[in-house]
């Protein structure tokens, strides 16, 4: 078997197994646990402090200690475990520390699968830009695979979702033992090295170059952003079941399979990443990438699963670009401008600014302000059906607050409903990528240079 199938066999399991629940915790949080809104902003943030420290941890050992593809095996066993416990969890502080230690096991696999993939395509003179987004395309067919299977067998707000990510983590570490190739440490600590080169902190010195503290300040901007569509794409779909006229359409009921449109778009951006890089460059096509998350937001904020379906449709399309052409994009920037000696921790830095600051960034600040600004408390059944534009006597409306298992006495609720103003958030969100997206285009200098091999 080719070195290019063996990675993209392991491209594949690993975002599946990130698949399975990513998109759809939002709907076991809230849907079947019924846990706090504000507490859920926290357990994306695990992502975000796992990976502060652990991508940029593992990869200077992997560049100085430890041969990459052993601590990949080990971690995604680790992962495995972490998540039948999380399946078992009753409460959510205990299931933000599962979170928290499953995201320490699996963010830095992300970084990883990268090293590995470079690595061993750099070892096969492979050309990296026209070799590596084919593989990376994969990864997403994985991501989109394990959503499908996790709506379509109806467990979208259940505990099966992290049984079958685990299983997946579980069968790719067995993979990886037997099929991918050795990827043994490049930077050994000479005689009189430095502290830093011996505690492996090279990595930290691009921060002083202007140029690559610049990209990784805004990777953290970005990372914010994928964090909004992460944490609330699928609950917002699911939420238009609170309005009568939209309860039953298939945007609801499938909500989930709508996103995948998101991730099936991303195959199709991901292979043309090498002729955009070609011929716009890495500055301009990271800037496309700003304003298409402009746009995912603001169709987000006028679409519905009626008129406005195809701008919900649209927005999915849209996320493809806005995703790829920074983050795929990004990690080659930082393969072919970093020394290969490097390779590892500099990747882990890549993902220490998206998916780490940028995640804290994106999960917090946005869990705050939608509970402050953008949600609104009901008990009098009169004012939530005015707001859904309905009738309190409507059987729609009646239906909806059976769902919720609410009680109705004298027109007033048993307990308060609470309602998310989704068009208002997206707009502010629109509002924050247009403005990073200004910023970056006014600061961002860089002369692309494409060397086909």
């Amino acid at each position: 078997m080719s070195i290019k199938i063996r990675l993209t066999i392991m491209s594949f399991l690993q975002f599946f197994v990130w698949g399975a629940w990513l998109i759809t915790i939002a709907n076991y949080w809230f849907g079947t646990k019924n846990w706090d809104g504000t507490e859920f902003g926290a357990i994306f943030a695990t992502m975000g402090i796992a990976s502060l420290f652990m991508p940029t941890l593992v990869g200077i050992i992997a560049d100085r200690w430890v041969n990459a593809e052993r601590l990949y095996i080990l971690l995604h066993l680790l992962y495995a475990i972490c998540l039948i416990y999380l399946a078992k969890v009753d409460n959510p502080n205990s299931f933000f520390t599962l979170m928290l230690l499953a995201m320490c096991c699996y963010m830095p696999t992300l970084a990883l699968s990268n090293s590995i993939a470079y690595s061993s395509l750099t070892q096969g003179n492979y050309d990296l830009i026209k070799a590596f987004p084919p593989i990376r395309v994969w990864g997403t067919v994985g991501f989109i695979a394990a959503m499908w299977i996790t709506n379509l067998t109806g467990n979208k707000a259940t505990e099966i979702q992290f049984y079958i990510a685990a299983a997946g983590s579980i069968f790719l570490s067995l993979y990886a033992l037997l099929a991918i190739p050795k990827c043994p440490p490049q930077h050994l600590t000479k005689e009189n090295a430095k502290l830093s080169e011996i505690l492996g902190l090279e990595a930290f010195k691009l921060f002083g170059n202007y140029k690559m503290a610049l990209f990784f300040i805004f990777s953290m901007f970005l990372g914010a952003a994928l964090q909004l569509t992460n944490a609330y794409g699928d609950v917002f779909l699911s939420e238009f079941a609170n309005f009568p006229k939209y309860m039953d359409s298939f945007v609801v009921e499938r909500s989930t399979i709508i996103m995948s449109i998101s991730q099936i778009s991303e195959t199709l951006f991901i292979l043309a990443i090498p002729f955009f890089l070609k011929r716009f460059g890495i500055r301009n096509v990271m800037l496309i990438a700003m304003l298409a998350w402009v746009l995912r937001f603001g169709l987000f904020a006028y679409g519905d699963p009626s008129s406005g379906l195809w701008m919900i449709i649209l927005s999915c399309i849209v996320y493809g670009m806005a995703f790829d052409f920074f983050n795929i994009s990004g990690s080659l920037f930082v393969e072919t401008s970093t020394d290969s000696k490097i390779r590892s921790s500099a990747q882990g830095l890549f993902m220490m600014m998206t998916n780490g600051f940028g995640a804290i960034l994106g999960s917090r600040v946005s869990g705050w302000l939608i509970d402050k600004y953008f949600t609104h408390s009901y008990t009098n059944a009169s004012d939530l059906a005015s707001y859904l534009d309905t009738q309190a006597d409507n059987p729609k409306f009646l239906e909806v607050i059976a769902h919720k298992k609410i009680q109705i006495n004298d027109g007033v609720f048993d307990q308060v409903i609470q309602v998310k103003e989704w068009p208002h958030i997206w707009l502010a969100f629109a509002a924050y990528t247009l403005v990073i997206a200004i910023a970056f285009a006014l600061l961002f200098k860089h002369k692309h240079e494409y060397k086909s091999q």
